[in-house]
């Protein structure tokens, strides 16, 4: 919630940012709990991708993000490598996709690196239908895709089953292009953001990055934030040509400051309750500069 006292220093950086950075945004967002989404959960104190993870940002007042794979049964669960080995210490070491969920559910994923010998031992990976339990208004749930189409029919049927999370609560993120195509073609009406590193294929660039925006019909990017290339004028490009523009994955409090003073809308980060605390005990600079 805002305070009086955090209002007046939103204010004073929108004001500090100028007219030049405000092009092509409708407002100049600050750290908050809307604005910033949790990485795989609250990943800095609970294991990645659990619903531990997902349930301590939620708490907190975040959104989050999570990634998902699809088993060879066809069940969607919650994971970020493309096989399974990292986050159960070795414990297998199958390609997610080659996997079965009785296989994926007998893992667990509490205990590894220094997670070892925590509360959360024990912890299995959550199936997409668990997550969505903890959908909630005023918040966003990034779903990133991390497969080809073929996991866009079993998503669509989760979706349909059940009736809490909705296109103002969840979205789709995905590095996949014909699996952006394909999630905005059978599920139109939840939003989806290319996923992009602007270093690579020409995206340096912004009327590239809009180019392919508008060939897949997405609704905007998430996007790496390097800080050399995702200017202000790089962020009012995108938005004026009509989408949306969201970052990953930012740690630094000055780093996330700058990166909504050039207009970007939300920022997905490993550290989102220490980020906002430190925005509000005011240990940020109203802007980082260059």
């Amino acid at each position: 919630m805002f305070t009086r006292a955090i209002f007046k220093r939103a204010s004073v950086f929108a004001a500090a940012c100028g007219a030049a950075a405000l092009a092509g945004a409708a407002q100049i967002s600050v750290p908050s709990q809307t604005t910033l989404i949790s990485h795989r959960g609250e990943s800095m104190d609970a294991p990645e991708n659990t619903l531990p993870a997902y349930e301590m940002a939620v708490s907190r007042g975040f959104g989050f993000e999570c990634d998902i794979y699809l088993t060879k049964d066809g069940r969607v669960f919650t994971f970020h490598d493309h096989d399974l080995t990292r986050t159960t210490a070795g414990a297998n070491t199958n390609k997610c996709s080659e996997a079965s969920w009785e296989e994926v559910a007998a893992l667990d994923v509490g205990s590894w690196g220094k997670w070892k010998g925590s509360k959360f031992a024990g912890t299995r990976p959550a199936l997409l239908e668990e997550v969505l339990e903890l959908a909630r208004d005023g918040r966003k749930i990034f779903v990133e895709v991390k497969t080809g189409p073929e996991i866009v029919e079993p998503v669509k049927k989760i979706f349909a089953a059940q009736k809490r999370a909705t296109p103002e609560n969840a979205l789709f993120i995905s590095f996949n292009e014909a699996t952006c195509a394909a999630l905005k073609k059978a599920m139109p009406e939840y939003k989806v953001y290319l996923l992009v590193s602007p270093k690579k294929k020409g995206y340096a660039k912004p009327e590239v990055l809009i180019a392919k925006l508008k060939k897949l019909g997405v609704d905007g990017v998430d996007c790496c934030y390097v800080r050399k290339i995702v200017t202000a004028e790089y962020v009012s490009a995108v938005r004026n040509a009509g989408f949306e523009f969201h970052v990953w994955t930012v740690d630094k409090l000055s780093d996330t400051v700058e990166a909504f003073r050039r207009g970007v809308q939300t920022v997905t980060t490993n550290c989102a309750k220490k980020q906002l605390d430190d925005w509000n005990a005011g240990k940020a600079p109203l802007a980082a500069g260059k």
